[in-house]
């Protein structure tokens, strides 16, 4: 894998339940909603479960994601081709934080900041 390992981990205050943030996590009709500048492949079920493979594009860059756990408080991805690492979730009433690392040509640290910020911009409209 060609790129530079990163890791980050950023915890953010929302203002929603852990149930709202919960189904903003593990629905992917939800996930399209929020996070918008990362395309998912399409025919994914109603939710995310452990076992489940699925590809995203950032532009041209496919990720493959395996979700390796899934419960009411987190979320597990184990990632390949444009990262070669993970991604954690986990989340409370108010708060979400993600956890990631991996090797990787992209800035990480970059895109999990925007995605950290387009869940909450998301979840403060759900909630108007």
């Amino acid at each position: 894998m060609l790129g530079t390992f990163q890791q980050s981990q950023l915890r953010i205050e929302v203002e929603a339940s852990a149930t709202a943030i919960r189904g903003s996590l593990l629905h992917p009709e939800q996930l399209r909603k929020w996070l918008w500048f990362q395309r998912l492949a399409e025919g994914m079920p109603e939710q995310l479960h452990p076992g489940l493979s699925f590809t995203s594009w950032a532009g041209p860059i496919a990720i493959r994601h395996q979700v390796e756990v899934s419960t009411p408080v987190c979320l597990r991805f184990l990632l390949s081709q444009g990262v070669d690492g993970y991604h954690e979730w986990y989340w409370g009433e108010g708060w979400v934080q993600s956890s990631l690392a991996g090797v990787s040509l992209l800035p990480l640290n970059l895109a999990q900041t925007m995605s950290l910020l387009s869940l909450r911009q998301f979840l403060a409209t759900k909630s108007a």
